[in-house]
């Protein structure tokens, strides 16, 4: 086993190697707005996945995922060809290309702390009209001497 630093090391350098690669190597057009967010290497550094995100033509349109993982495989040779000359390390490790759910998920947390303003918001107008229910202190007031001291009861018995 491989010292983790070193997997991370060579991680890093084969996220760029593919980067580099889709950008200036390989001349497929579904892999122009690919991008790749990480990887990461097996502790063997045998495997490689790499992730990526596709961006959209435009703020409105939707990525085409499918184009581009279909891209990604049909490029898979050619980009290990690249890792391997790139890296210099014994055995090439094989690519596996996994597209990013982060952009998704950090999208649905925006738009569940935008609900959670909005319900803040919602909660904050309905109280500005409020009052208390009951008394305006609805604690016991403290013990005095006087309530201490209680009537007497006759003490006779009959």
């Amino acid at each position: 086993m491989a010292d983790p630093a070193r997997a991370r090391k060579l991680a890093k350098r084969i996220s760029q190697i593919v980067a580099s690669a889709i950008e200036h190597d390989v001349k497929d057009p579904r892999l122009g707005a690919v991008t790749i967010t990480d990887a990461r290497v097996t502790a063997d550094l045998h495997d490689a996945t790499v992730y990526y995100t596709v961006l959209g033509e435009s703020v409105d349109a939707a990525p085409d995922f499918a184009s581009a993982a279909a891209a990604l495989e049909a490029a898979r040779g050619v980009l290990r060809t690249k890792v391997g000359h790139g890296t210099g390390v014994r055995y090439t490790p094989t690519l596996t290309f996994v597209a990013d759910s982060i952009p998704d998920d950090a999208r649905r947390i925006e738009e569940l702390l935008a609900k959670a303003r909005e319900a803040d918001a919602e909660v904050a107008r309905q109280a500005t009209g409020a009052q208390h229910a009951g008394e305006a202190d609805p604690y016991k007031p403290p013990r005095t001497e006087e309530d201490d001291e209680e009537p007497a009861e006759e003490e006779t018995r009959g």
